[in-house]
């Protein structure tokens, strides 16, 4: 049995791997099914992580996050996680999609979110190059240009209004005439002289050139507009991946919100002593990558108070 098993591999899953380790835990698996790094690594530059002077990308932040952990024994497994089991004696059992099993004493789970697609064509391809789900972390490269908005939840007016102190202009594209999001919220979108609605309308196919989007194709009550921006904001949503916590009953290990995030105290407990949430996966989070780094970092601290708490572990 491990003292520690972390799923995922992002800013928060390295992070507590890196504190863990280095603050006295002897054995700590991380298990990511891909290459460590997270979905930061898909950011073609990245500018406002503390202590970088010049902007770097994502794959480039990211590099030296692993070799650092794995330097203090951080033990990194490539497998996919199926579901996460707390045993009678307050144990975890991570069953793998291989079919093995890894027992530990505690559980920190950083395995983020995934944004959804909206479905239109060109969406992959410019992906990263002039298609974003994240204004906070791109819209600065389109300062005083014109970008558009699509999606009609608080997220998407909340950063139209935020690229709109950035862009020349926002145009906030939704496929209803009403919005989803608070009154208030809509009330300042609607006041603010930089944001142009386009309503009853979807994105049908985005366009460019090997150096990025040039424009987007917007269907609207049966006729199509070229919306000619640089840069798309995609806000339709994202799916909490939650999944390793669902049980076999149908419920969930721990206590999650109505959006389906994990619910954390200030030290990144769950409502189940010895598990843990970290990062976007959680709620309230910020998501950002400084973020993610911190609530992995405060998790690991209290996990070694966690483990020297339960001391020797009786039977059940």
């Amino acid at each position: 049995m491990v003292d520690l098993i972390i799923i995922g591999g992002g800013p928060a899953g390295l992070t507590a791997g890196l504190y863990a380790t280095r603050g006295g835990l002897k054995d700590v698996i991380m298990f990511e099914k891909g290459m460590p790094g997270g979905a930061i690594t898909q950011s073609s530059e990245v500018e406002n992580y503390p202590g970088y002077c010049e902007p770097v990308t994502g794959m480039e932040l990211m590099e030296c996050w692993p070799k650092q952990a794995m330097r203090f024994g951080l033990r990194h497994e490539m497998k996919e996680v199926s579901r996460v089991v707390r045993e009678c004696d307050g144990t975890f059992t991570i069953q793998l999609a291989d079919g093995s099993q890894e027992r530990g004493k505690a559980v920190i789970v950083a395995t983020g979110t995934t944004p959804k697609k909206a479905g239109f064509e060109g969406e992959e391809e410019f992906f990263g190059r002039g298609v974003s789900t994240c204004a906070t972390c791109d819209g600065f490269f389109y300062k005083d240009q014109e970008v558009a908005v699509l999606g009609g939840g608080d997220t998407a007016l909340e950063e139209a209004l935020y690229l709109a102190k950035i862009a020349s202009k926002v145009y906030l594209i939704h496929r209803r005439e009403s919005f989803r999001a608070a009154p208030s919220t809509v009330e300042r979108v609607k006041k603010n002289p930089k944001i142009e609605l386009i309503l009853n309308a979807t994105v049908k196919r985005a366009y460019g050139d090997e150096m990025g989007l040039q424009g987007v194709i917007i269907e609207q009550e049966g006729r199509e507009i070229d919306l000619k921006v640089p840069g798309l904001f995609v806000f339709v949503g994202s799916i909490v991946n939650t999944q390793v916590l669902k049980q076999e009953d149908g419920g969930y290990l721990c206590e999650l919100n109505e959006r389906g995030e994990i619910v954390v105290d200030l030290k990144m407990r769950t409502s189940v002593p010895g598990l843990y949430g970290c990062g976007d996966v959680r709620a309230d989070s910020a998501r950002q990558v400084v973020c993610a780094a911190g609530d992995g970092a405060t998790a690991a601290v209290d996990v070694i108070h966690y483990i020297e708490k339960i001391g020797e572990l009786k039977p059940c």
